[in-house]
């Protein structure tokens, strides 16, 4: 490994490593939690939804529509104030957090509504007609019978994250994307970088992987 890569100090690779990490799974329970809130908000709200209102709908779809629009790197900027209250700092993996969550959880909002949508309408009157609850009806028929697709959405949002993750690391926030700019880019050992991009890459086929399976094992097609 010091052949190859020269000007690695492995003990800062390894912590940088783990920061991408903890950055990318935090922010994918918080987004797995926003994300599918945000997501039957805007199914139950639509037209002809369990909870129909074009105002509700409105302004959620607005809000959604809003951040995901924003590009992230800005988005992080825009959100220091808030991630400063919040945090009580601007750096590191726990700064990167908020901004994370935010800039993925209207992503994933969208693709839970598509998943919602799949569920045949079918299934949801069925339980309607026997008197089930809204809360029934959301956890025992709409959730269960979308999770393969929740759960693949939830696979592409892993993998947007930890490209964030390593837009964050340009500005402090840590993890590979730190290190590969501010101890390769910025002193020419390209080495490093390349090594950092090799192991995102892999961490990307890792959620890939892990998100396949779990979804081939749910679908029962």
């Amino acid at each position: 490994m010091a052949d190859l890569f020269p000007n690695i100090q492995m003990e800062d690779f390894w912590i940088a490593t783990y920061e991408t990490f903890y950055m990318t799974i935090l922010a994918l329970v918080g987004t797995c939690i926003f994300g599918i809130l945000l997501g039957l908000m805007l199914y139950l709200t639509s037209k002809d939804g369990i909870w129909q209102n074009k105002y509700i709908n409105f302004i959620v779809a607005s809000l959604v529509n809003i951040f995901r629009a924003i590009p992230f790197i800005i988005l992080i900027l825009l959100l220091f104030p808030f991630t400063d209250f919040l945090v009580g700092t601007i750096r590191g993996p726990n700064a990167a957090l908020p901004a994370l969550i935010i800039g993925s959880a209207p992503f994933y909002g969208r693709l839970v509504e598509i998943a919602l949508r799949e569920v045949e309408k079918g299934v949801v009157e069925a339980a309607k007609a026997m008197g089930a609850k809204t809360s029934t009806i959301i956890f025992k028929v709409l959730l269960p019978e979308s999770m393969p697709a929740l759960v693949s959405g939830l696979t592409v949002t892993a993998i947007a994250l930890i490209g964030y993750t390593a837009m964050a690391g340009v500005i402090g926030a840590g993890g590979l994307g730190n290190y590969a700019y501010y101890f390769g880019f910025q002193r020419r050992d390209f080495d490093v970088v390349f090594l950092c991009t090799v192991v995102i890459v892999l961490i990307v086929f890792l959620f890939q992987f892990v998100g396949d399976y779990i979804t081939r094992k749910l679908d029962k097609r």
